[in-house]
């Protein structure tokens, strides 16, 4: 039984966390940095601990500071929500090798879907619809030039331990394929120590399909329909949607099923996210989350289900609370990123918020961490709050978003709200036409 959760995150996600765990009765404890201490998460847990200084490597990263602040707290349960550690296997058996739950999957899944080689190759096994490419890491350039022929230009050269679209290259033709290896290789050295790569057939213009799944230790597993995650910059979300507005309902039933079978083949147990590109009626496979996503809250928002309490019970060792037939999907949601950087040039904008007032009412749903006062440190991601509405249909979502967006004030420092403002009134956009690069054209053309 879970009584006391320790929370090793901070910011949107550790409050949303907190939230979840005091509504189930449970106690929380809250870690921060130096220069966390004045956070609304740290003021709202039941105990809070202090693990180190400003910088992630010396505190949300280090990962004796947070067990010995489990233990001296009595925590028996540790949260890692989302980046930091929550990907982190290594982490996650240390945590259960201490005597406490881990709320996420298992570590070997974690290992095993943090190599994106491993992960391609493991869902393909299992039935999952893959992009065509190396059967495995590519280490030579002649080898590189071989599957590239062998699969047809252009070609994607990926790093194998990556993420946040490091690592990735895309040669157009045989005259650029050495140059985006050896560039490949050497930015996934520089970011994750592994300068492994493989190589995939490039989709042009595809839509980002992400699946929701919840898994059990008992082997059950449900699917929580998709999210559109297609509007991205740099491979970074801005927004999300559920459902994507160009899925067909049969095509989500077969994708479900599918991804809910190979996860179920997988013993895999907790909340995890299966990636697809989707392009002219196909999925093809690129990565699974092993974690709970920013975009959660919109998979909520038309399911009613809360997702962080079920990976607690789920972690407690309990059954899902639910099968498959008893998931429906109701209206539409939306979730803009709202990040403390400058709208043009997205640079980050830290600093103080002198003024705050977030929007409300029906279908109106806010998670953030900030208050008038609060100052957002430069030391982390700018990430501030998720502005998330929910409609009866994908136009009624659009107009309270409108709306909401207009109520949303946020003083003293420049956000990124703005883009979200010129997206409600893009025809292209309202009618849900857009694909994964759509959004850095519109961005370009916004800034001529």
């Amino acid at each position: 039984m879970i009584e006391k959760v320790l929370i090793a995150n901070r910011g949107e996600i550790a409050l949303r966390i907190h939230r979840a765990c005091r509504e189930m009765g449970i106690a929380t404890v809250a870690v921060h940095s130096t220069a966390d201490s004045e956070a609304m998460w740290v003021r709202l847990a039941d105990e809070t601990v202090c693990i180190g200084p400003p910088e992630a490597n010396k505190s949300y990263l280090n990962i004796p500071a947070i067990i010995s602040a489990a233990e001296v707290a009595g925590a028996n349960a540790i949260h890692p929500g989302y980046g930091f550690l929550s990907e982190n296997a290594r982490f996650a058996s240390i945590v259960e090798e201490h005597g406490i739950t881990f709320i996420g999957p298992k570590p070997e899944h974690i290992r095993a879907m943090g190599d994106k080689v491993l992960a391609k190759s493991t869902m393909k096994e299992l039935g999952v619809p893959v992009v065509p490419g190396s059967d495995g890491a590519v280490d030579k350039v002649e080898d590189a030039r071989e599957v590239a022929e062998a699969i047809g230009y252009p070609v994607l050269i990926k790093a194998s331990a990556g993420g946040g679209g490091r690592g990735m290259k895309v040669a157009q033709g045989r005259q650029e394929i050495d140059q985006a290896f050896q560039t490949a290789r050497s930015e996934a050295r520089a970011a994750f120590g592994d300068d492994a790569v493989y190589i995939e057939k490039f989709v042009a213009t595809p839509r980002h399909i992400e699946v929701q799944i919840m898994a059990d230790a008992h082997g059950n597993v449900v699917h929580l329909g998709e999210r559109d995650c297609s509007l991205q910059r740099r491979h970074q979300k801005i927004l999300e949607e559920a459902p994507s507005p160009q899925l067909h309902p049969d095509a989500r039933e077969e994708i479900g099923l599918r991804v809910t079978t190979a996860i179920q083949a997988l013993g895999y147990r907790g909340a995890g996210t299966v990636e697809f590109l989707y392009a002219d009626g196909a999925f093809y496979f690129i990565e699974m989350n092993t974690r709970l996503q920013v975009e959660h809250p919109v998979t909520e928002m038309i399911t009613g289900i809360d997702i962080v309490q079920e990976q607690i019970r789920v972690a407690a060792g309990e059954p899902l609370s639910y099968t498959q037939s008893d998931v429906s999907f109701a209206g539409h949601a939306i979730e803009c990123r709202i990040n403390a950087e400058d709208p043009l040039t997205f640079a980050p904008a830290p600093g103080t918020i002198t003024d705050y007032h977030p929007p409300g009412g029906l279908g109106v749903r806010v998670d953030s961490a900030v208050y008038a006062g609060y100052r957002v440190p430069p030391f982390y991601d700018s990430l501030i709050a998720k502005l998330v509405v929910h409609g009866a249909t994908r136009e009624e979502c659009l107009m309270r978003l409108n709306r909401a967006l207009e109520e949303y004030v946020i003083g003293g420092i420049r956000t990124t709200t703005p883009i979200h403002q010129a997206l409600m009134v893009n025809d292209e956009f309202r009618d849900g036409r857009y694909n994964i690069h759509w959004l850095e054209e519109f961005i370009e053309q916004r800034a001529e």
